[in-house]
């Protein structure tokens, strides 16, 4: 498999290990531009980890990837800035109020102030 002008998302043996559990376990595949790909599994089958990677949200343990031309883990923040994302779960921190949990995602995404 082998990355071409193509495709907008491209992984080659991608791993992300959480200590001696592997969430994720060397998956390859690549989506072409304007194709509509999905990922389907069980809960616990490494798709949310497969995203928060492919986000650049999480570093991968090993393998590689590239997201709008950008690679996952030494260019992430260019990664956030060609995408959208929004989980499947509205995640609030319920220990911070509605305000703290803006400032805090604005900043984790380095939006500017203004």
């Amino acid at each position: 498999m082998t990355n071409s002008n193509s495709d907008a998302i491209f992984v080659k043996e991608l791993e992300k290990k959480f200590g001696q559990f592997v969430a994720v376990d060397r998956i390859s595949f690549s989506v072409k531009k304007g194709e509509i790909f999905g990922l389907l599994g069980p809960n616990g089958s490494g798709k949310s980890t497969t995203i928060r990677m492919l986000c650049g949200i999480i570093t991968p343990t090993s393998g590689s990837g590239m997201v709008a031309g950008h690679d996952i883990s030494t260019e992430p923040e260019e990664i956030k800035h060609s995408i959208g994302y929004m989980s499947q779960k509205f995640s609030l921190y319920e220990d911070m109020t509605p305000f703290e949990n803006l400032r805090f995602y604005l900043g984790v995404y380095n939006v500017p102030p203004d």
